[in-house]
Order: C-alpha cells, then sequence, then structure tokens
C-alpha cells in the first residue's frame, strides 16, 4: 500500500501548532512523540546547535 510523509513548518510555533492539530483530531504524538533539536547527539565534524535553537521542535 502507498504511503505519504508529509512535513509541515511553522518557523517559532511549531510544538503550539501541533498541540492543536493533537486537539483536533483527537489523537497523540507517535513515539518518540516531540524531538527537539537540542536532542541530536553530537557529531563528529558538525557544529554543536546553538543554545537560542535547541529547545525549537525538529521533528513530531
Amino acid at each position: 500500500m502507498a504511503s505519504v510523509s508529509t512535513y509541515l513548518n511553522f518557523p517559532q510555533h511549531t510544538e503550539e501548532a501541533f498541540h492543536f492539530y493533537k486537539s483536533v483530531f483527537g489523537t497523540e504524538f507517535t513515539p518518540p512523540g516531540i524531538r527537539r533539536f537540542g536532542d541530536m547527539p553530537p557529531m563528529k565534524g558538525v557544529p554543536p546547535t546553538p543554545d537560542a535553537l535547541k529547545n525549537l521542535v525538529m521533528h513530531v
């Protein structure tokens, strides 16, 4: 069966938007839930995530 993966972007308001959708559709987030940029492990050769971005939503 075919599937679709959708990516929505809500700069600076992603968490608020997804909690709204969750309430409208009466659903829960699929595990692992909300993933933030600060959840990413350090990677060799990649600069660390700036503190100002660590709490922003990367995936839901």
